[in-house]
């Protein structure tokens, strides 16, 4: 009896650990993913013409796996040449763009490897909108 009385403690707080380690992961991937959009929008406004071929882009979504080894950019187009055009520039010059975020962001150890997507989530809502209408 005995036994499984002090048992019971110690598996609810090892998983309170774990609990307590997976949020606060997940905290830090939100902070790195935050810093590393406002870094991405500042680069593309600043690098419009030869980056993203003169279109208007931002970047609306980033996300970041638990290891920080990855972050999955979503960007926006707007204006300018036609999107697939404007992401495959955005890809060509991607360890361009993850050199000039590791130059900004000095006190993290390593920057994460960035892939590029486009967010089609406006031309979906617009598409649900059209539909509503008819």
């Amino acid at each position: 009896m005995n036994t499984v009385s002090v048992g019971r403690p110690f598996i609810h707080d090892s998983l309170f650990i774990i609990t307590y380690f997976c949020h606060m992961s997940s905290i830090r991937q939100s902070k790195v993913e935050r810093v590393v959009q406002e870094e991405l929008s500042m680069i593309f406004q600043r690098n419009a013409r030869e980056l993203c071929l003169g279109a208007m882009v931002s970047a609306t979504v980033v996300r970041v796996t638990p290891d920080l080894s990855l972050a999955r950019c979503y960007v926006s187009v707007f204006a300018g040449p036609p999107k697939e055009e404007v992401l495959e520039n955005i890809k060509l010059n991607a360890s361009k763009i993850r050199g000039e975020v590791g130059r900004r962001l000095k006190n993290m150890s390593r920057i994460p490897e960035l892939t590029f997507h486009i967010d089609d989530s406006l031309d979906y809502a617009n598409e649900i909108d059209e539909l509503l209408k008819k």
